[in-house]
């Protein structure tokens, strides 16, 4: 049967991936999110999914998943605002499920900080706050924040929570809209 799977799965992914390029210098993220930090994890780490996946290395399901949401974070961001407040039909959402956008907030660091280890914390079409342990590919993700240690310990050593505030500063909200009308694939 794992057999099957296997190969049902293997054959719904692509033959090879490549991560975006960025719409941005390493360091326009910056505080957020230092060069340092952009050099190791998308020059080095993101990068490094989608060649184990090329070169069938390790777990490709688990290389091509990392590959797939590391394509999905890094274009949503932008240089750091100090005001930055979602508009358009992600900010309706927001509102119709968590009240308000502080709200939300609050609900989405409640949920990452159950988090026991790495994975991912995002908030899906149907507007629920959803985490992924490790690596998936999912079809359902408006707003995904990277919950791995290597995407908070070089700004912000332990304090998981400060990255968490902070990355609200760089989301493009044009970019998370644009996912409202896009399916994956």
């Amino acid at each position: 049967m794992r057999e099957i799977i296997t190969l049902v799965e293997t054959a719904s992914k692509p033959q090879e991936v490549e991560i975006v390029p960025l719409a941005y210098t390493e360091t326009e993220l910056s505080p957020v999110m230092s060069k340092a930090t952009m050099e190791y994890h998308y020059g080095k780490l993101a990068h490094a999914y989608a060649d184990k996946f090329n070169r069938g290395e390790g777990d490709r399901a688990f290389n091509y998943a990392g590959a797939f949401l590391h394509n999905l974070f890094f274009p949503q961001f932008r240089k750091p605002r100090q005001n930055n407040k979602p508009n358009g039909p992600i900010a309706n959402l927001i509102n119709q499920k968590f009240g308000s956008w502080d709200d939300f907030k609050q609900a989405f660091e409640d949920e990452a900080m159950k988090v026991q280890g790495s994975g991912w914390v995002y908030l899906a079409r149907d507007g629920k706050i959803k985490v992924i342990h490790n690596h998936s590919v999912r079809d359902d993700i408006l707003i995904l924040v990277d919950w791995w240690e290597h995407a908070w310990s070089l700004d912000y050593q332990s304090e998981k929570k400060d990255y968490l505030k902070n990355i609200w500063r760089i989301f493009d909200w044009n970019v998370i809209n644009t996912r409202w009308g896009k399916a994956y694939e």
